[in-house]
């Protein structure tokens, strides 16, 4: 097999390869590697190789449904057990994991040759990936643009062509938006259906799910197959498993019902691209026999916003404040941004945040109501095509100014200014669709159906009831024949990667 070949084939293609002996995995790996040393320099995509691990299981006799192919794990969340897991922070950058984390095992269970990890931002907080440890990953369809976060390496390492899908997770997005980026397939979860542990519980209250970004939605379906399901010693997840999703994907959902929208009162003015990806998306749903129509967003996303950055402000602030006690960090190894949102979490306290908790009711509620008349929610993943680099960096004058707040602890200071209101503007207004999905547990899915006039991907979202996962990724199959997308893929001009 050469790289064109590797290119050209997904992770359910290479692992029958290596089933039919017509490959070998350490050929795959040596495949995967040239790409990664083609583009990564210009991507950074991965920012830590597991050689020595990789090649010994490249030589063993692997079992499992992805046995042999090359894959990459995030590094927030998805623990690596002798190597730190630095959540993109300084205060991690030598916390080595003991053991894998639970999903981390499950991908080594399906067989998947672990030989790297990916970039991601500060504890996955922002929907970029522009980090101060691990510095800015790039997209490549663009590198003057992100690729989204928090899984934005990831994303966009499966779309230069390094591996075929990767490890990724979603406390707000960060699954569907670097689909969203990246041209590729990102289905968030149901609440409680992947596992977390055994070094953390449920992160961000339940409201963050494990996952993986892909070219295809078999491989989705195969891979998330390969994860889903409690864990035996955990007793924090729910106690069943859904049927598998991989089996179904042929069979053609029922027409449905789908309302579709492009409203914000975050964003009242998405781009015009925005809106044509879901125009087209829903005019394409259309002609597939599915009925579907112009509907009101179905919650008060700015009000949702809010109850967000309550609830990921304030276990912002227990997670940093963890892991001062546990390894003795200074506010000097956490990044300016981190330390000002984790203070406006304390200073608000602990009403805000159960507040914010009990008002997540309020959004099931709302999105309950809608799904008593719609079976599916179709917007926008992102307001506006992927951001360029560094657009929305802090400035340095004010990431000082955020040092001293937080050491001085001025965080009430701070909300009186009305600051929150600036965030979910500044953070939030670009990617106002995603948090819905997160607050609410509900499964939602991101396909790459459009690219703007300047060859950039932006994805459209499929939002659904509790456990219709199935159904999501039935429908992605369904897109994903009449319009394909996997024969498009990143081709770095050869320029940016001598």
């Amino acid at each position: 097999m050469n790289l064109d070949e590797y290119l050209a084939a997904d992770a359910t293609d290479l692992a029958a390869l290596v089933a039919d002996k017509q490959v070998t995995a350490a050929e795959l790996l040596a495949l995967a590697r040239q790409r990664a040393d083609q583009v990564n320099p210009k991507i950074n995509a991965v920012v830590r190789t597991l050689d020595d691990e990789a090649d010994s299981r490249a030589a063993e006799p692997l079992t499992g449904p992805f046995a042999g192919v090359p894959f990459l794990v995030k590094d927030l969340l998805q623990e690596y057990a002798g190597f730190p897991t630095t959540s993109g922070s300084h205060a991690l950058a030598n916390d080595v994991a003991e053991e894998h984390a639970v999903v981390t095992q499950r991908f080594l269970d399906a067989g998947l040759v672990v030989f790297g990890k990916t970039n991601t931002p500060e504890f996955g907080a922002k929907g970029i990936t522009e980090d101060d440890l691990l510095g800015r990953a790039r997209n490549p369809w663009n590198v003057a643009h992100t690729p989204g976060g928090s899984s934005g390496g990831s994303g966009a390492a499966v779309a230069a062509g390094i591996v075929p899908a990767a490890g990724a997770n979603d406390g707000g997005g960060s699954v569907r938006i670097p689909a969203a980026c990246n041209g590729l397939v990102g289905l968030k979860l149901s609440r409680g259906y992947t596992p977390y542990g055994p070094q953390t519980s449920e992160p961000m209250f339940g409201m963050a799910t494990q996952g993986v970004v892909s070219r295809t939605v078999r491989d989705s379906a195969a891979l998330v197959d390969a994860i889903v399901g409690a864990p035996t010693r955990y007793a924090a997840y729910v106690a069943g498993t859904p049927a598998p999703f991989l089996p179904g994907l042929g069979e053609a959902p029922a027409r449905l019902r789908i309302g579709f929208t492009t409203s914000s009162a975050i964003n009242p003015s998405p781009d015009p691209e925005a809106i044509a990806a879901v125009e087209s998306a829903a005019a394409l749903l259309t002609e597939l026999g599915h009925e579907v129509e112009a509907v009101e967003a179905p919650h008060d996303d700015e009000a949702l916003a809010r109850d967000f950055l309550t609830i990921w402000f304030a276990q912002l602030y227990g997670q940093i404040s963890a892991i001062k006690t546990r390894l003795g960090a200074p506010d000097s190894a956490f990044a300016a941004d981190s330390l000002a949102v984790a203070e406006i979490g304390r200073a608000a306290g602990v009403g805000a945040l159960f507040g914010a908790l009990d008002n997540a009711n309020l959004h099931i509620r709302a999105l309950e109501d809608f799904h008593q008349r719609y079976d599916l929610l179709l917007t926008p993943t992102l307001a506006k095509p992927p951001l360029e680099v560094g657009s929305i960096d802090t400035p340095p004058m004010l990431q000082r100014a955020s040092r001293v707040i937080a050491k001085v602890r001025a965080g009430k200071l701070l909300n009186a200014t009305g600051i929150l209101d600036q965030l979910i503007t500044d953070n939030l207004g670009w990617v106002p669709y995603t948090q819905l999905a997160n607050i609410t547990g509900r499964p939602a899915i991101s396909v790459p159906l459009h690219w703007t006039a300047t060859g950039l991907p932006l994805g459209v979202q499929l939002v659904g009831p509790l456990a219709s996962d199935g159904l999501l990724l039935r429908l992605a199959a369904q897109l994903e024949q009449a319009r394909p997308w996997f024969h498009r893929y990143a081709e770095l001009d050869p320029a940016l990667t001598a």
